[in-house]
């Protein structure tokens, strides 16, 4: 009995202790901070099929797009009800959408699952190697059933086709130039019905054939070749065109054997019914009035004009006319689907047409209006920036006229005086400015200023300009997340080696004035040369002459480091024949002197060239030549990292325990070189190399065996940090590297290439990191003061913020006195991921593989944007806010407090002055 009361408190205790761990452990975001500094678009892609219904009991629009996902769309609003992500690439392609309400009504019943009542509401058939057939709830997405089809030769398969017709699902697999083998199956069982019929067709091909309902329809010259490939007896169907198809073909949605060829309904056969004589970019079958009718699409003399015709008799539906003016900044549109609410008038005003554009938008029209639009670009993004917005129009005025008094006096740059008579001088006219805007007597606010584009104290609002693959360029408030403008470049794509376009920024919003200005620098997609389209990023409109067409490839490219009189940083531009051009030509001057390197992936070689201007000429010298192919020649440049251009370096050393100083190596020429290569008894090497672009000197290599992409790099400051594929292991690692000259700075103000100090001291670790790796990104700030934070994007959608003090390759392995008085955390091997370093929180996004940071007007606060299928937007505080009073912070109390002190001096004051005026007297 005694010993159980004596161990009631050690119970006691530990209970406790639990308790507090527990307790301490809990880390929250308020519900009142959800949103506030962040906020997030939910994206699901380019249409590629849709089927929408007004009609039933939960009005739907469902749909499939290019970026494999299946979703639900609310035809009132287009949001998101729900989506299902598949995997990227071919294993994740739709290759068939079928909705049950659309199929036959004997369908239904005979696609049920053995032993069910109701057939499927919801089919999809996606990738090849398996193929997987699934059953989906309509109206919440859930998974039904499914069953999967594993072929025997997977890279036929990839090119594999499915049709669904009279409850049969039918896969179709094509060997090009020499046959088809088709195999019917049991929609919901996968059972197959029978044996693989195989049909013999030489003239197949991947480029001149599709599948247009149960038929596979071919060009060959003026001649369209066709099967039904559900006939016992295939036999070949030959139809003549009249005229050569310029244009690839394309099926339309719900009509069985009809293709469009040269913007024409041509059916395959003459028994078919179509309506031969209509001509449009896109057509779409529905039902109106209980007839079948042809809806068309085409964009005329700037307006998008849709039409509608009935089937059987093909006279045109007057009630489905349409036409609107269409905006400049949607590409060409394809009519995907159509469906009218039933009413007693049937005039055509319940009818909602869904349209998917060559620049990944969808719209939906009705009665001669867009209803709403999904700017489904941004589940592409490429690049981003941030811009300073403009001055408010009174700061605007203020700004001018102090300009101008500072160019009539400049004794204002050195006489304080002076400088105090006009700062006074400048706030009595903003006064003054103000006091007019009040009695209404001020200038009327600029479109910006009405906009709410203006400037903010802290530099915190921004305009964010987004380039996206499809060459879709947006202006977004990184505050709201409202769509201020947008444009749209046709006929761009990206550049080889797998290099995108390229968004930068020439002249920023500082140098008021004068406007921002951009440029989209791309490849034009039919001749291959170089693109260049200038606008300002607050307006969206075009600036600098706009659009210009390069007559030469693009090789290389950078911004020049200095500006002309306007502001303006040049481009560099390096062509296929390493020419060197720039952009405007009158800013030539300013490339003399540069250095510039070109990094060749399939040789897997650097060339290192120095720019001379003479004679009105820039010329090139080659300097260097760094040959990394290996001695078997087999080895491929995978990633190049450069170091941020804006980055600023706070603090060029660290203290060390015995109050020396060791100097970062800081080189801003350093740029980081990754190889992989296939080994016999290692399968994969890793090679890491630190350059020199402008001596073209390796300052540091090392090998990584076992090791394998993906890889994502983050080269700042003194230190390189990069993540990998460990296939010894079968584990993600972060590896880090700093360099450090050593306790004596070679140079302390400017750094030269040609006169580097010695090889620098390399201190290096590995982390294991219990995640895979998407995307890394450092953090950066204005002055560079604040700690810097590496940004994570894992597989999950997360973004973990590290402090690099948990990357730190200066971390001890054992916990000694040196390590404690440096700082340095105890050297772990697994890099802990707390669910409160989560900036995103519970806001993941799928397919996260884009992180970019940019700094604000405060020093503690950096700027985020990250992408993947969705856009995420925030700001973090590595080091907290310490420049910027908390929200909670109590402006009552402290004035209060500071009138009672006032006052309360003054009282004594007065107090003291009497009590000694009464001693003086005495």
């Amino acid at each position: 009995m005694n010993s159980m009361k004596k161990s009631w408190p050690n119970v006691l205790a530990a209970f406790l202790l639990v308790t507090t761990t527990i307790i301490s452990s809990v880390n929250c975001l308020y519900e009142d901070q959800i949103k506030k500094f962040d906020w997030k678009t939910t994206q699901i892609g380019g249409v590629s099929q849709a089927y929408l219904e007004l009609n039933g009991f939960q009005p739907r629009l469902l749909v499939s797009t290019r970026e494999n996902v299946i979703a639900s769309l609310c035809p009132k609003t287009g949001e998101v009800i729900w989506r299902q992500i598949f995997e990227t690439g071919a294993r994740g392609n739709i290759k068939l959408l079928q909705l049950s309400s659309a199929a036959s009504a004997g369908d239904n019943t005979a696609a049920a699952r053995p032993g069910s009542t109701s057939g499927f509401d919801l089919l999809t058939v996606q990738g090849h190697a398996p193929a997987l057939v699934r059953g989906w709830n309509a109206n919440t997405g859930n998974l039904e059933w499914e069953w999967s089809l594993m072929p025997i030769q997977v890279e036929k398969a990839l090119s594999s086709m499915w049709f669904y017709r009279n409850a049969m699902l039918y896969h179709v697999l094509p060997v090009w130039k020499s046959h088809l083998e088709v195999t019917p199956y049991f929609a919901s069982s996968g059972q197959a019905t029978g044996n693989t019929a195989k049909i013999t067709a030489p003239w197949i091909s991947e480029e001149k054939c599709l599948l247009a309902g149960t038929y596979l329809a071919c060009v060959e010259g003026s001649q369209l070749i066709s099967l039904d490939l559900t006939a016992n007896q295939p036999q070949v169907l030959t139809k003549a065109l009249g005229e050569v198809s310029g244009k690839p073909l394309k099926a339309v949605e719900g009509l069985n054997g009809v293709v469009v060829v040269n913007g024409k309904l041509v059916s395959v056969k003459d028994d078919i019914k179509t309506c031969d004589s209509l001509r449009a970019d896109s057509f779409t079958i529905g039902r109106f009035n209980n007839q079948n009718v042809i809806v068309t699409a085409s964009i005329k003399d700037k307006n998008l004009v849709i039409d509608g015709y009935t089937l059987d008799t093909c006279q045109q539906v007057s009630e489905l006319s349409h036409s609107l003016l269409y905006p400049e900044h949607y590409g060409p549109a394809q009519i995907k689907s159509f469906d009218c609410k039933v009413n007693r008038n049937s005039d055509g005003k319940g009818c909602l047409f869904i349209a998917d554009t060559t620049d990944d938008s969808i719209l939906a029209i009705q009665q001669s209006k867009f209803r709403w639009t999904r700017s489904e670009a941004l589940a592409n993004v490429i690049a981003t920036e941030f811009i300073d917005l403009p001055l408010a129009d009174s700061e605007g005025e203020l700004e001018n006229e102090m300009k101008g008094k500072a160019g009539e006096d400049p004794s204002l740059e050195t006489d304080i005086v002076s400088a105090f008579m006009h700062r006074i001088g400048s706030q009595v006219m903003h006064f003054k400015s103000l006091l007019l805007h009040v009695v209404g007597l001020g200038a009327k606010p600029s479109a910006t200023q009405k906009a709410g584009i203006v400037r903010d104290a802290f530099g915190l609002h921004k305009m964010l300009v987004v380039l996206t693959k499809s060459g879709k360029v947006f202006g977004i408030d990184n505050i709201s997340g409202k769509q201020h403008w947008q444009l749209y470049l046709k006929n761009v794509e990206a550049f080889g080696n797998g290099e995108q376009m390229r968004l930068l920024i020439q002249r920023t919003s500082k140098h008021f004035p004068l406007q921002a200005l951009c440029v989209v620098v791309a490849k034009d997609k039919f001749n291959g040369n170089g693109l260049l389209y200038r606008f300002n990023p607050i307006t969206g409109q075009a600036a600098e002459g706009g659009l210009t067409q390069l007559n030469y490839k693009i090789k290389q490219l950078s911004l020049l480091p200095e500006t002309d009189t306007d502001f303006v940083k040049g481009l560099l531009l390096v062509d296929a024949n390493d020419k060197i051009q720039v952009y405007p030509e009158n800013a030539k001057a300013k490339a003399d002197g540069l250095y510039i390197y070109t990094a060749n992936k399939a040789k897997s070689s650097l060339n290192g060239f120095h720019i001379k201007y003479e004679n009105n000429k820039l010329t090139t010298i080659p300097l260097w030549n760094v040959d990394l192919s290996g001695h078997n020649g087999d080895h491929e440049i995978i990633a190049v990292a450069s170091k941020n251009p804006i980055e600023r370096v706070h603090s060029q050393g660290r203290v060390m325990p015995d109050r020396s100083v060791l100097y970062k190596y800081i080189n801003p020429n350093l740029v980081a070189v990754f190889t992989q290569a296939s080994d016999s008894i290692h399968k994969y090497l890793l090679n890491v190399y630190l350059i020199d672009v402008v001596s073209g000197s390796v300052v540091f290599s090392m090998m990584h065996r076992k090791v394998r992409p993906p890889l994502h790099v983050v080269h700042s400051e003194n230190w390189l940090a990069y993540a990998h594929y460990n296939d010894k292991v079968r584990r993600t690692e972060i590896t880090t590297i700093e360099l450090y000259e050593g306790k004596t700075q070679a140079n302390s103000t400017v750094w030269s290439s040609l006169s580097a100090p010695p090889m620098p001291l390399v201190e290096r670790q590995t982390y294991i990191i219990p995640t895979l790796v998407t995307s890394m990104r450092e953090t950066i700030t204005e002055r560079g003061i604040t700690s810097k934070d590496v940004l994570i994007g894992t597989s999950s959608g997360s973004i973990v913020e590290l402090p690099w003090a948990l990357l730190d390759p200066r971390r001890p392995i054992s916990s000694s006195s040196n390590g404690r008085d440096e700082g340095a955390l105890p050297y772990v091997p697994e890099l802990p991921l707390p669910t409160e370093n989560m900036i995103n929180y519970n806001q993941t996004i799928p397919r996260l593989n884009y992180i970019y940071t940019a700094p604000s007007g405060l020093e503690s606060t950096c700027l985020v944007v990250s992408a993947g299928l969705d856009v995420f937007v925030t700001r973090i505080s590595p080091s907290k806010t310490y420049d910027l009073l908390k929200e909670d912070f109590d402006y009552i109390l402290i004035s209060i407090v500071l009138v009672v002190l006032t006052t309360g001096s003054l009282v004594a004051k007065h107090l003291a002055s009497r009590k000694s005026l009464k001693q003086a007297w005495k």
